[in-house]
């Protein structure tokens, strides 16, 4: 099974960890034969601390699992590539990913604090939170109003949205604008949960007009 892979003098071989949603790059461990056993049964990123000499599931103590979508290996077999579904901060920092600090000719740029839920990561933990409050109701929530209401007054409330947005479009306030396109992007969210649909399966049919 291991017989195109790679390992080192000490068995191991360095994964590149990355958000199977957003393309974006979370981290850089090693694995041994065992840890990608391990991981291709619980479906769960698992390790190999080259510091401690010892396996360790990702999450393990902090709850910020790394769910396995893809492992794929690259040609000459020597790095392994994790495709995840990140739960959580990727980073012992507390960091969304482990690469936040950017090397210019100026020097180090340090985005600490700026690369936690940026770009599409905030859509799926606003969704998450959607999906949790429809399987777990909380009193007072506006979601769950929405979801009481059914399917008719959410599809309203994505049309003034999407008619708010356009207003703001055309006065030019682009601080407006981009409060109009959160909230439609919001509405837009629970209406997908009323149906089934995953930001997965939207983002999917891009890709496909994008290949045409």
């Amino acid at each position: 099974m291991f017989e195109e892979i790679k390992f080192n003098e000490h068995g191991l071989v360095p994964c590149v960890t990355q958000d199977a949603f957003t393309g974006e790059v979370l981290m850089l461990a090693y694995m041994n034969e065992e840890s990608i056993k391990i991981t291709l049964e619980t479906g769960y990123a698992t390790y190999f601390s080259r510091s401690r000499q010892e396996l360790w599931v990702k999450g393990g103590t902090s709850d910020n699992f790394q769910q396995v979508i893809s492992m794929r290996y690259d040609c000459d077999g020597d790095t392994i590539l994790l495709k995840v579904k990140q739960l959580g901060a990727a980073c012992h920092t507390g960091e969304r990913t482990c690469f936040y600090k950017e090397i210019t000719q100026e020097g180090v740029v340090d985005h600490a604090g700026k690369s936690g839920y940026a770009g599409f990561n905030a859509l799926y933990e606003e969704y998450q939170t959607i999906l949790d409050r429809k399987d777990n109701p909380v009193e007072g929530s506006y979601t769950n109003y929405l979801f009481d209401k059914g399917v008719e007054k959410i599809c309203k409330k994505v049309g003034e949205e999407a008619s708010e947005m356009i207003i703001a479009a055309m006065k030019g306030d682009g601080d407006e604008l981009k409060c109009e396109i959160a909230d439609f992007l919001y509405h837009a969210s629970v209406l997908m949960a009323t149906q089934g649909l995953l930001w997965e399966d939207v983002f999917g049919e891009i890709e496909k007009r994008l290949k045409k």
